[in-house]
C-alpha cells in the first residue's frame, strides 16, 4: 500500500499544480469558484477510483488500462488503448525531463544550454535506478513521493507562519454570465481533471502487489484523497498572499508567493522541490510505461522479447523500449508539442474505456470474483463515463485541430495491429 500511495502521488503532482492556478484565477477570479474546481476535480477522480479499483482487483495482472480492456473488449481495442497509453506516458516522461533540463540550468550555470543532453541522462539515470530490480525501483519511488509530499507541505506551513502582511484589498471582480460563465467553467474543470491525472498510477502494478484485492483500492482511493488535500493546501497558500488580480494568468504562481515571502530564496527553494518532484514522476512514468509493452507481449501482441523480466522482476526490455522512445521524443522536442498536447485525449478516452468496462463486465461476468465492488455503482461509474465523454466532446468543439490529430493516430492504429500480428505469427512459425 505504501507503494501504491508513492506511485500515486509522484506520478501526480508534477508541474500542473504549479502552472495551472493561473488559469483557473484567470477564468474564474472568484476565490470560491477559484477553490471549488478543485474541489469538484477531486471528487471526479474520486469517482474514477472507486470504479478503477474494482477492475484493479478482479483483474490483479500488470499493464494498466490495457490489461481491463482486452478483458472487456477483445483484442484489437485493447492494442489501441495500450499503444496509445504507452505513446501518453513515454511523451510525458521527455516533456518533464526538458523542464527538468531548464530548471537544472537555471540552478546550476554549468548546465545551462544543455537542456537535451540534462534531459536525456535523467530519463537514462531514472532507468538505471530501476532496471536492478522492482524492490529499487520501488524504493526510489517511496523515497522521492515522501520527499515530494514533504516538500510541498512543508512550503505551504512556512507560507501560513511567515506572511507578514495581508493582501491587498481588491473590489468584486466581475464573472462572466450565461454560456461565458459555463465555458470558463469547463475550461477550469479540463484543466483541473488533467492535473488530477495520475491518481490510477498503482493499476500498473497489479500482480506486483501483496494483496491487490485490498492493497490497491485502499492505496488509490487513499492516494486521491492525499493528492486532493494537497492541491486545496498549495491554493489556499496562494489566495493566503496575493490578491487574485496577481494570481491569475501566472504561470508559477507557487513560484510568486515563495518570492514574495522568502525572495530570491524561496524561488530557488522551489525550483529544487519542482525538480524532486519531476524526478518522482520520472520514475513512476518508467514504471507504468515498461508494463505497457510487458501485459501486450504476453498476451501476444507484441513481440515475445518484450514480455520477460530479469532476475530482479524488472520487465528490461520493455523498460529499453519505453526509455529509448522517450529519450526519442526529447531529442525531437521542437517536433513532439503537438503529440503532447493530445495526450490529454489519450488520457480521457482511456478513462472512459475502464468505465464501460466496469459495466460490460458486471453484465457479462456476474459471478466473477470481485474483491472490491466500485461504490455507489452504477451511479458513480456512470457519472465518471458521463463527465469523460462530455470531456471528450468538449474537447472535440474546443480543441479541435489537435482532437483531429489524435482520431487520426487512433486510426492508424488498425493496420499497425495487423503488422504487429503478422509479425507475432511469423515468430510463432
Amino acid at each position: 500500500m505504501g507503494f501504491g500511495l508513492a506511485v500515486i502521488i509522484g506520478n501526480t503532482i508534477g508541474s500542473g499544480i504549479l502552472r495551472t492556478p493561473g488559469d483557473i484565477a484567470r477564468w474564474l477570479p472568484h476565490v470560491w469558484l477559484f477553490l471549488g474546481v478543485w474541489v469538484i476535480g477531486g471528487l471526479y477522480a474520486l469517482l474514477g477510483a472507486f470504479s478503477v479499483s474494482e477492475l484493479s482487483a478482479m483483474i490483479p495482472r500488470s499493464g494498466g488500462y490495457y490489461i481491463y480492456a482486452r478483458q472487456a473488449f477483445g483484442d484489437f481495442p485493447a492494442f489501441v488503448v495500450g499503444w496509445t497509453d504507452f505513446l501518453a506516458q513515454t511523451g510525458t516522461t521527455a516533456a518533464v525531463a526538458i523542464v527538468i533540463g531548464e530548471y537544472t540550468g537555471d540552478l546550476i550555470p554549468a548546465f545551462a544550454g544543455h537542456t537535451v543532453a540534462t534531459a536525456c541522462g535523467v530519463a537514462i539515470l531514472m532507468a538505471v535506478l530501476q532496471w536492478h530490480s522492482i524492490i529499487w525501483g520501488s524504493f526510489v519511488q517511496n523515497l522521492t513521493s515522501a520527499a515530494k509530499a514533504l516538500g510541498f507541505l512543508l512550503l505551504v506551513a512556512a507560507i501560513f507562519v511567515f506572511r507578514s502582511a495581508k493582501p491587498a484589498a481588491e473590489a468584486a471582480h466581475p464573472l462572466a454570465s450565461g454560456n461565458l460563465l459555463f465555458l470558463a467553467i469547463v475550461l477550469a474543470l479540463q484543466a483541473v481533471i488533467y492535473t488530477y491525472d495520475g491518481w490510477y498510477a498503482v493499476m500498473y502494478f497489479g500482480e506486483e502487489v501483496r494483496d491487490p484485492g485490498k492493497d490497491i483500492p485502499k492505496s488509490m482511493i487513499g492516494g486521491v484523497l492525499s493528492v486532493m488535500t494537497i492541491y486545496l493546501l498549495v491554493n489556499a497558500a496562494i489566495i493566503y498572499v496575493l490578491p487574485m488580480s496577481r494570481i491569475a494568468g501566472q504561470d508559477f504562481a507557487l513560484g510568486a508567493v515563495a518570492r514574495s515571502i522568502f525572495g530570491p530564496k524561496g524561488d530557488t527553494f522551489l525550483r529544487i522541490l519542482t525538480v524532486i518532484s519531476m524526478l518522482s514522476g520520472i520514475n513512476a512514468y518508467h514504471l507504468m510505461a515498461s508494463r505497457i509493452p510487458f501485459a501486450m507481449s504476453r498476451d501476444g501482441l507484441l513481440p515475445c522479447q518484450l514480455g520477460r523480466a530479469n532476475q530482479g522482476g524488472t520487465p528490461s526490455s520493455a523498460l529499453l523500449l519505453a526509455v529509448i522512445t522517450s529519450i526519442g521524443l526529447i531529442a525531437l522536442a521542437k517536433v513532439f508539442e503537438r503529440a503532447l498536447a493530445i495526450t490529454a485525449f489519450y488520457f480521457v478516452t482511456d478513462y472512459a474505456f475502464a468505465y464501460s468496462g466496469v459495466f460490460v463486465l458486471r453484465l457479462r461476468e456476474p459471478n466473477a470474483a470481485r474483491p472490491y465492488r466500485a461504490w455507489g455503482y452504477p451511479w458513480t461509474t456512470g457519472i465518471a463515463l458521463i463527465g469523460s465523454i462530455a470531456f471528450l466532446i468538449s474537447a472535440l468543439i474546443q480543441d479541435t485541430a489537435n482532437s483531429l490529430w489524435a482520431l487520426a493516430v487512433l486510426a492508424l492504429s488498425y493496420p499497425l495491429f495487423l503488422v504487429a500480428r503478422r509479425s507475432i505469427r511469423g515468430q510463432s512459425a
